[in-house]
């Protein structure tokens, strides 16, 4: 965008445990790498698959609780008894050199991220349905039964949270809400209260 400087800014993606969010997050930097994706840390094992540091830094709940004494997470919260947190460190550094971050974090994580970075943009994220919702966490085959009530319970629960949110789009089609993710990065980074506007001027 013309070479013009420009503090980098969070990218808030926030759904219900099944929704998508993460495909959308990754999917969006792997159309947009200059994104840069906020991988969280949690003190729960990994599902079959997952690696650490791609998909979370896996830490036990002692190394999690030092990471809280010395303030080094944006926010954290309790989910299904397990630890999950934003590292500062991997925040602040990219967003002063110009670099907008995505990350994937609940509804009261997300306001604490809001908190810190008042720049921040945040996207909620609806499933097509409750049942359709039940059928995705179903899918994966890793919760049991009274894990994925708990969630369909807390589901509920943070789509009443959905005005705190900037943006909100359902993940019906993935391509469309790729799509739709972009496109509000790009407005945003259109957005004038983000740039010095007389570096603008100058560009005539």
């Amino acid at each position: 965008m013309h070479n013009l400087s420009r503090q980098g800014f969070p990218i808030i993606l926030s759904a219900p445990s099944g929704a998508g969010k993460t495909s959308l997050c990754r999917k969006v930097v792997e159309r947009h790498p200059e994104i840069v994706y906020s991988i969280s840390v949690t003190s729960r094992p990994p599902r079959p698959n997952e690696k650490h540091g791609q998909d979370y830094h896996f830490v036990s709940a002692a190394d999690f609780e030092k990471m809280l004494e010395s303030d080094a997470l944006v926010e954290w919260a309790m989910v299904h008894d397990n630890y999950y947190g934003t590292p500062r460190k991997d925040i602040s550094g990219q967003l002063e050199q110009g670099r907008d971050v995505i990350m994937d974090i609940d509804t009261v994580g997300a306001r604490s991220v809001k908190k810190t970075y008042p720049q921040a943009i945040s996207i909620f994220v609806i499933p097509p349905s409750i049942e359709a919702l039940k059928q995705r966490l179903m899918s994966r085959a890793t919760d049991s039964d009274e894990v994925i009530s708990k969630r369909l319970n807390k589901a509920r629960l943070e789509m009443e949270q959905i005005g705190d949110f900037d943006y909100w789009l359902v993940n019906d089609d993935l391509n469309q809400a790729i799509d739709a993710v972009v496109a509000i990065i790009q407005a945003e980074r259109r957005r004038l209260s983000r740039y010095n506007k007389d570096e603008i001027i100058k560009i005539i």
